[in-house]
């Protein structure tokens, strides 16, 4: 049954009177809700503050408190955003100049199909779409990128050094992934610890969590159906097993956190987890509804996570 429209004084009786929240000041639910809507807010952050058994919320939880968990996985978002950004863009760097270093500057190199790995029947499939359907469409027509019309314009080539800033990274990860392995080798020895075979893995896995902070959709406990390789990392963090896949680091956002451990300059990655650091422990100082080791668990985050830089690669 299709739930009904219920105005803001509608929803904020409900959350009092069927779900026990407490909210001391209504004009500042209402302004919240306003802001938020209920979907994202309520239905969107909820899960850890209630009882299981009744469904309503556990005694004592403010609205407060949900508000505190979605403005932390606000600034979550963009904190991992800009580091994955960053991954982007190096790999988006690194590609162009390998790809173009063995087949050239013009742009009919980057539409031929035959230069990428065309065997297979995925393979072609996924060739056929970045050419036919992405690629192709950056030198037939004008675009919404002023430097690639003026390419067009004045030299009638779009070198994929040019190109490469306007294509997503979702086409990015598509293109390594056919790429022909020397390509794919010479791009991933650039990054320690990582095979080219694991690298298109976790630029698939990546692709995913960018898009998820891109389009402010719930970030700490998000789980994606792909996930990452086993590392050694994995090992080293002593993370528990059920059978023989890891619990932590697979499928969650600290899978990120050791994507980015191996694929960020070292310093970098430093700076991440101290940021990291200080947003996790700013939020359980402020937050009186869940404990952080609560939090973490949700996160997908050992108790040990912060051990992740001690290892070599």
């Amino acid at each position: 049954m299709a739930k009904r429209f219920l105005t803001y004084e509608q929803q904020i009786d409900k959350l009092v009177n069927e779900k026990g929240l407490l909210i001391t000041n209504r004009n500042y639910a209402e302004d919240i809700l306003k802001q938020t809507s209920y979907y994202s807010l309520i239905s969107g952050y909820k899960d850890l503050f209630k009882n299981p058994t009744t469904k309503a919320y556990r005694d004592g939880i403010r609205l407060e408190d949900i508000v505190a968990l979605y403005e932390f996985d606000r600034m979550l978002r963009e904190l991992f955003l800009s580091y994955i950004l960053r991954v982007e863009n190096h790999i988006k760097s690194l590609l162009s100049y390998a790809f173009c270093e063995k087949y050239g500057e013009s742009q009919n190199a980057y539409l031929n199909k035959q230069n990428y790995n065309y065997s297979g029947k995925r393979n072609r499939a996924d060739v056929d779409r970045l050419v036919d359907h992405v690629l192709i469409k950056y030198v037939t027509r004008k675009t919404e990128f002023h430097y690639i019309n003026h390419a067009q314009a004045t030299h009638g080539n779009v070198p994929l050094w040019i190109l490469k800033n306007a294509l997503t990274f979702g086409n990015i990860s598509v293109m390594y992934s056919v790429l022909p392995q020397d390509i794919q080798f010479k791009i991933s020895s650039e990054f320690r610890g990582i095979n080219e075979s694991q690298l298109k893995q976790v630029l698939r896995y990546l692709v995913r969590f960018r898009n998820v902070c891109a389009h402010g959709e719930r970030l700490f406990s998000y789980r994606n159906v792909e996930s990452i390789p086993d590392f050694p990392i994995h090992n080293k963090l002593q993370i528990p097993k059920n059978g023989n896949q890891y619990i932590y680091g697979k499928h969650d956002l600290f899978a990120v956190v050791i994507t980015l451990r191996y694929l960020l300059k070292r310093e970098d990655f430093r700076e991440l987890k101290r940021r990291l650091t200080r947003l996790i422990e700013n939020h359980s100082k402020n937050q009186q509804g869940i404990t952080q080791a609560e939090l973490l668990k949700k996160m997908g985050f050992p108790e040990n996570w912060k051990k992740i830089t001690r290892y070599k690669l």
